[in-house]
């Protein structure tokens, strides 16, 4: 399917920038490494009144 003719399409462009989006999503997403207590700490802190 990837051949050259249809690399030279847009529609080829548009899926190898698609693909290389991706790879680059994933690199970059790889890099990033939450802890747990990080990533279960809640935005909001609620204060209950009795």
């Amino acid at each position: 399917m990837f051949d050259r003719r249809f690399l030279q399409t847009r529609l080829g462009q548009a899926a190898t920038a698609s693909i290389a989006a991706m790879a680059l999503f994933v690199a970059l997403s790889s890099q990033i490494q939450a802890t747990p207590a990080y990533a279960a700490d809640p935005v909001l802190h609620s204060v209950e009144l009795a």
